[in-house]
Formats: structure tokens, sequence, C-alpha cells
């Protein structure tokens, strides 16, 4: 059964018991439209990762994830062995999740911006046995850092690569495009149903550091839904996303409707305006997928081609922004809000006549908001310390420890109830229930979409440089930003580069007259 026309009684089919893994869904609309296109690279791929712009029909993609799911095992991975992926957001990162995923092992996507100590923190806890990158991604040498993380790291017994010229240890996948036989697969037996199995592990960050959160087809497919259904996606939809697959949010926002309406995916590796504007016009996209906080600018700019644009999806990684966003001023456009709280759940509401964004309400969720037999999705409810938790279909059940991680984290915690607090502060209304998300969890950073530990940013400033410090300034752009201090601002920097830190924390060290320029 595929999901069309947003129906949720096609939802209902779908993900009833015994339910669907994500390669049941890519193989059941290979089956039925193997010479549609299904995936297409951005124009300018070239430039992101030296690969050339990709354009595959389901069954051109469906032969190469079986290829790359049969290499996989080739090279000695298990079933449920761990995979680590850090790829831009294009044709090959999408066909290497579906094939570690066909391939019977458990995949987990890593934010573009980690470096080498996020990456081995990381890989370590879960025990992955391999990583999969990209040799480039923009300026950065990824198959260097993948080669120098899997040196750290004791169980991983493989790097493998798209991209030219790859080192000497680093099994390629490129070829994999023009093999003219593949490997073969093992039959996958699982003791249960397997839409209940791990399917990905992604990466939250708690006041205590990295919590790695387990997440089963099921869970991806439901938080999939709840997007689709109340951006009212229908079948064979072009579908143009810009949000990269490295984290639940990234996949349930980017992946699953893509899988579920079983259309075309385009890719855009974030972010190039021009380039946005003309796949939107190439294609016809019907959807778009754009960060909250651009959506808005990109409609002013025209950045949305009318010909094609009926629906633009907005997720916010700061969710505590949307009340005050403004109001959506096209009226040929429909715009669904998507706040996302971590990766503990997201939330989708289509914005009313008015263009204002919908609040939503203590209790259960629906979707389509408004629609008769409307789907339950999820159900809200404000803690005794006023933060909001969830439960329901696409809430993780428990946080992910291999046989090798000593380091759990009791932060991630599911009540007797199947409530998880997401820890972000909220009021409801005494009369209508409506809640107002007011500030992010305590401890917790967020910039530029990614989020960070407080104290351990605190922790890195004062260790690069005795004295050295690191604030949290408002941001009108993007609600946060950084600003480091030290005495030796080139020294710090070099230092946070060779220990492997996340670029934005280093760009926060900046020479005094660089701040001064960009305000």
């Amino acid at each position: 059964m595929i999901l069309g026309q947003s129906s949720p009684e096609h939802l209902a089919l779908l993900t009833k018991a015994g339910g669907a893994t994500l390669d049941d869904l890519f193989r059941r609309t290979a089956a039925r439209r193997p010479d549609a296109i299904a995936l297409v690279d951005p124009p300018n791929s070239k430039s992101v990762t030296d690969g050339p712009p990709r354009r595959l029909t389901y069954s051109e993609a469906d032969r190469m994830i079986s290829a790359l799911a049969g290499r996989l095992r080739r090279i000695g991975l298990q079933t449920d062995d761990v995979v680590g992926l850090q790829m831009a957001n294009t044709v090959d990162g999408v066909l290497t999740l579906l094939g570690i995923v066909r391939a019977g092992l458990i995949a987990t996507p890593l934010p573009l911006l980690w470096r080498q100590a996020d990456c081995v923190r990381a890989l370590s806890r879960v025990g992955a046995k391999a990583l999969v990158m990209n040799a480039r991604i923009g300026a950065v040498d990824h198959c260097a850092l993948a080669m120098n993380v899997a040196a750290d790291i004791f169980h991983m017994r493989q790097v493998c690569g798209f991209g030219r010229d790859l080192p000497d240890g680093v099994t390629p996948f490129d070829d994999l495009y023009d093999a003219t036989a593949l490997d073969p697969l093992p039959a996958i037996e699982r003791p249960v149903n397997p839409a209940g199995h791990v399917a990905a592990i992604t990466w939250d960050v708690s006041p205590a550091g990295l919590v790695p959160v387990a997440r089963s087809h099921f869970e991806l497919v439901a938080a999939g839904a709840a997007v689709t259904l109340e951006s009212r996606i229908g079948q064979n939809t072009v579908i143009l996303s810009s949000i990269a697959m490295c984290s639940f949010a990234g996949l349930a926002l980017t992946v699953l409707p893509w899988l579920l309406i079983g259309g075309t995916l385009l890719l855009h590796h974030p972010f190039d305006p021009a380039v946005l504007t003309q796949q939107c016009k190439d294609d016809r996209c019907a959807v778009v997928i754009v960060p909250g906080p651009l959506a808005q600018r990109l409609s002013e700019a025209s950045a949305f081609n009318r010909r094609g644009v009926k629906t633009v999806i907005a997720p916010w990684r700061t969710p505590e922004r949307l009340a005050g966003s403004a109001g959506w001023r096209d009226p040929a456009i429909a715009l669904v809000d998507v706040p996302i709280f971590g990766e503990t759940a997201l939330l989708a509401a289509r914005r009313l006549g008015n263009g204002r964004s919908v609040p939503f309400a203590l209790g259960p969720i629906t979707t389509p908001r408004g629609a008769p037999g409307a789907l339950q999705v999820a159900q809200l409810a404000r803690t005794e310390a006023g933060t909001l938790a969830v439960r329901g279909p696409m809430v993780p059940k428990f946080s992910f420890h291999s046989a090798t991680d000593s380091d759990a984290d009791p932060s991630f915690e599911i009540g007797p109830d199947g409530f998880v607090d997401t820890g972000y502060a909220c009021r409801a209304d005494p009369s209508t229930r409506a809640l107002s998300i007011t500030t992010p969890p305590n401890g917790i950073v967020a910039v530029g979409g990614y989020r960070f530990a407080l104290q351990a940013l605190k922790e890195l400033a004062a260790g690069a440089e005795a004295g050295g410090t690191l604030a949290v300034l408002p941001d009108a752009a993007v609600g946060q930003r950084l600003a480091g201090n030290a005495r030796d601002i080139e020294r710090v920097r070099q230092d946070l580069v060779a220990r492997g830190i996340n670029p934005l924390v280093i760009e926060a060290f900046r020479p005094a007259a660089d701040r001064r320029a960009t305000g």
C-alpha cells in the first residue's frame, strides 16, 4: 500500500501491525514506477563533492541500492553492525542510507560539521564497524577526516567513500554505478516485526553530552507521515529538500515523504538560493522544504517559481521562535510549519488564511488538522517543571547502547506513561490549552542548526587558553550565536582545529576586526 493523496485511511493501512520498513516502501514504488525519475542531484553537485550530477530512475536507484548493500556485506559487515555516514545532501547519500538498511545494517548519520572529536566520540559509543564518506564536501577533505577517525577507533574495520583519488585503504563505491555484476546479499532474518527493528541512530545533545537515540522504521515512518499528511502531499509528487539527512528531522523531512508518496526527490545541498530557484523552475517542484527562518525571505525573493510550487514546508530547529515569525504573505503557496524538538519529536501545522502560525494545544495532535477522520500522531503534556513532554508513534523508545558503550546518559528517559520530556519550557493558556514554547532546554545552546552542551563549550574555551571564554549571544537571524574571547585568538583557533572541534565553535574565536565587520 502506498500513501496517496494524504489520506489518513492510507496511513492507517500503511502503519498497522506489520508495518513497512524503509526498504519495503522503496521497493513498492520501484515495482510500480520503475521508469519514473526517483532521485535528482543538485546541479552544482560537482562543486560540492566532485561527483557528477545524477538523475536516476527507480529501477536504476534500486540496482545501486542492492550494489551498495552487497559490497557492504562483502567487506565483512554483519547483520545489525552500525555504519556511520557523513555525506552531502546528494543522490549518493540517499542511496547509501537505503543500501545500509537493505544490507540489514544500522545507519548512524553524522552531522556535516562534525569533525574528528565528535565523530570519534559518537562512533565509539555505538560500536560502529564502518564509516562512509564523500571524499570531499566543499573545501573539506572528508576522506582524510574519515581515515583519522578510523585510526582512533579500535573496532572500526572499514572506511568507504565516493569520490576521486581515494587513498589506499578506502573501499570505493563510485564504480558500483557501472558494475556488471553485484555482490550477493544474504537473507536477513528478524525474530520480530522488521518495521519495529532499529533502522538508524541519530544524535541528540544533553547537558552531559551526546545521546545516541535509536529509531525504528516504524518511528521514522510515523514522523514522515505526520509531515506528509499535514502538508497534503499527493502521490508521485516532485519534492525538493534542502534539509540534510543527518538527524531525525532530516530523515523525516527529506527521505520519508519521498518514500511515502513514491514521487521524485530533488536534493539541494545547503545553501544556494540561485541554485534552489533554478531547481524549482527546471523540475517544476510542487513541494519545497527549506528552514523556517529562510522561507519568508525566499518567497519574497521569488525563489519559489509559481508555475510549480504549491507547498513550502518550513522546519524550525528553534521552536521557541516560531510564534514570533512573520506572517506568510503568499496566498498562492501553502506554508506548513514543522517545529522540531531535538531528536525527540516534530510536529506539523499548516498555516491558515491569515498567514500566522497555528499554536498546538495540550492533548492529542491529529493530522491533517481539522480534517474528518484525522489520525492521531502525538500527544502533548506539560510537566510539573513547566516543560513540554511528548508521546506517540514517532517518539523514541530508548537511547542506544552498544556492548562498547560505558557512557550511558540518564537524561534520556521515557516515563512510565510513555512521555518523553523535550526540555523546552512552555506555557499553556488556561482556557484553550494552547501552548507557547518559551525557552530551549537548560544547558543547551542552538547555533546554526546544531545543539551544544553549554558546559562543554565553556570547558573547550578554558582548555584552549587559560582565561578563554565563550559567550552565547542572541541573534536576530538564527536565534543564538557564539562569541569567543582570548588573549591569543589565532593560537586558540589552531588548538581547536587540531582537536577536531566543530567549525561553528572555531568561528566564534575571530579577530576583533572581523567581529566588528560582521556586526
